[in-house]
């Protein structure tokens, strides 16, 4: 089973700019796609991007695209989120999961939370 932690989470200004990484102390991962999703005070949890963990293709949620870069290093079992030009309405806390089956798009198709990171946006 996969253990996952998030870490690089912080405060940062409109515009700024942090990496999320997302360490599996667990066994390797062998699954379809690992992910990070978020969840904003008041909202639902949303998906925001994942990577197929076999050959590291990629998918975004629409309002990240071109802002966010999600890789892995296969071989240390560790995910990465770097995220530019950060917005108010990037402020969550942020979870990394697995998920077994495709498309790996949708929160429902996650398991194996981390304890997540918190991201905060300000002016």
């Amino acid at each position: 089973q996969v253990q996952l932690a998030e870490s690089g989470g912080g405060l940062v200004q409109i515009g700024g700019s942090l990496r999320l990484s997302c360490a599996n102390s667990g066994r390797p991962f062998r699954g379809y796609a690992m992910g990070w999703l978020r969840q904003a005070p008041g909202k639902e949890r949303e998906f925001v991007a994942a990577i197929s963990w076999s050959s590291g293709n990629t998918y975004y949620e629409e309002s990240v695209k071109g802002r966010f870069t999600i890789s892995r290093d296969y071989a240390k079992n560790t995910m990465f989120l770097q995220m530019n030009n950060l917005k108010p309405e990037d402020t969550a806390v942020y979870y990394c999961a697995v998920a077994f089956d495709p498309p790996a798009t949708k929160t429902g198709d996650y398991e194996s939370w981390g304890q997540g990171t918190q991201v905060t946006v300000s002016s």
